[in-house]
């Protein structure tokens, strides 16, 4: 059964390269799950790095998440 795309997703294009978004966004874009995420995020190379807002709030800026998701177009 296909996924259904979420409303947050749905605005993804239209976004500022500026705008912070959560690990469940990151991971619906890239297609991988939220460890995979944070996995991948900890190891650096191409991954987008992890925002610490707050004590308990981490996000990605959305013009991270687009070169990411480029090069791994590319690869």
């Amino acid at each position: 059964m296909a996924k259904a795309i979420t409303r947050d997703l749905a605005k993804f294009d239209s976004w500022p390269d500026s705008a912070l978004v959560d690990d469940k966004t990151v991971a619906d874009v890239l297609g991988c799950s939220r460890n995979t995420v944070w996995r991948r995020a900890k190891a650096g190379g191409i991954w987008p790095r992890p925002i610490k807002v707050s004590d308990q709030q981490t996000r990605f800026r959305v013009g991270d998440v687009r070169k990411a998701l480029d090069a791994l177009s590319a690869a």
